[in-house]
């Protein structure tokens, strides 16, 4: 190649990496073919991660969210690179040091733009995100990654989320489907989130090559109906569990709840066990507890399941004395911008001290969309010295 035409092909890729949507190029008419290949490519893929400090950074890793001080970050790793020089390691403890239960990093544009800013970039024409990762270990869960979602005075124009993942001690590329979503401005490019639940011990797992991409055999994803059994708890660590008990109602502060119960479990290595002390902390005289997708989704949040092919939902459940009463159980009812669209409960309950397996009947009900999937609730009348009760395989069959 002539030096003439080198720098048009240097100044014309420089422009490339600065334009966020996916539009053709015009390129210079005495480019050979294979640079012309070249130059589209260059404009195909919107980069938010490669290596650090590179100028095809396009957002940055500083919205954390709930237990903070869990997370430790390290965005020069050396350690086994998917590409390049450098990857991000993320040290997530699940101490529960805010006590949330879940931890998680947005990658924002500018940084700590949580739609107070005017930022974000145009990325229309891209039809997925990819990215790689692996676990320093293996079996560490990422509960869900994220594209787009915030809020503010400066909103995304899009919220596009997948998972569960199960990392791998080797690579391996995942991706988001883009495609026929809004992302005419997106300040939230990137998001991680974990759970204590899921991640007991703590997890320790690298991301690389994080990127937009221009991918036009990507076709849309259709929302259908999860397969069954669509689980709600399986056990702590399971893959499987689908929805996270973060909605905790009344009088929350008598509730204590432990997911990894290792005493007597129906099936597996845990069960949930919660005690609910009945001593009327915010003068309630009640409390319950949603398990909810995503964590704390009360109908704000685009997070909801298609469940119409179950017709019930299972689940085990013992008391620690017996005699214990549990007003409701129930599915669904979360209202808002995003209302689950039924209800259906069973109750009052009252336990024994032995395993019993109890059921809610789906049948006549729409469930095409569930964001609230298991939910109890009852009161100091019906258990006075409080109660102390055990759950586990709750699931949708």
């Amino acid at each position: 190649m002539n030096k003439k035409v080198l720098v048009v092909m240097v100044g014309f890729l420089a422009a490339a990496n600065l334009c966020p949507a996916a539009e053709e190029a015009v390129v210079p008419a005495a480019v050979s073919e294979k640079e012309v290949s070249q130059v589209k490519e260059a404009v195909k893929s919107f980069k938010v991660y490669t290596d650090r400090q590179t100028s095809d950074n396009h957002y940055a890793p500083s919205g954390w969210m709930g237990d903070v001080a869990d997370i430790k970050i390290n965005d020069q790793s050396t350690d086994n690179p998917h590409s390049g020089t450098t990857a991000i390691q993320f040290t997530y403890s699940a101490k529960k040091s805010q006590g949330q239960g879940w931890a998680g990093v947005y990658w924002q544009n500018p940084a700590n733009n949580w739609g107070s800013k005017k930022g974000g970039f145009d990325l229309t024409g891209m039809t997925k995100l990819s990215f790689w990762a692996r676990g320093q270990k293996g079996g560490e869960i990422i509960q869900k990654v994220k594209v787009g979602g915030i809020k503010g005075v400066y909103p995304d124009t899009a919220e596009i989320e997948s998972g569960p993942i199960e990392l791998t001690d080797s690579w391996q590329e995942y991706t988001i489907n883009l495609v026929d979503k809004d992302l005419s401005y997106i300040s939230g490019g990137f998001s991680w989130v974990a759970t204590a639940d899921q991640n007991s011990e703590g997890a320790v797992f690298f991301l690389d090559d994080i990127k937009f991409e221009a991918d036009v055999s990507i076709k849309a994803a259709k929302k259908e109906a999860q397969k069954m059994p669509f689980y709600v708890f399986a056990d702590r660590r399971s893959v499987g569990n689908h929805f996270i008990p973060s909605g905790w109602m009344g009088d929350y502060g008598d509730i204590k709840i432990d997911t990894g119960w290792k005493d007597n479990p129906y099936m597996g290595d845990t069960c949930v066990k919660i005690t609910y002390s009945g001593k009327n902390s915010q003068g309630a005289r009640w409390a319950g507890m949603y398990w909810q997708n995503p964590p704390n989704n009360w109908g704000s949040i685009d997070g909801g399941y298609d469940l119409s092919s179950a017709g019930k939902v299972t689940f085990w459940a013992r008391g620690e004395s017996g005699g214990e009463r549990i007003e409701e159980f129930k599915i669904g009812g979360i209202m808002g911008e995003f209302s689950d669209t039924d209800i259906a409960s069973v109750g009052p309950v009252i336990l024994t001290k032995e395993w019993q397996q109890y059921s809610i009947d789906l049948k006549g009900k729409d469930i095409s969309y569930i964001s609230g999937g298991f939910c109890w609730a009852t009161n100091v009348d019906v258990n006075p010295e409080g109660a102390t009760f055990y759950l586990d395989e709750i699931k949708y069959e």
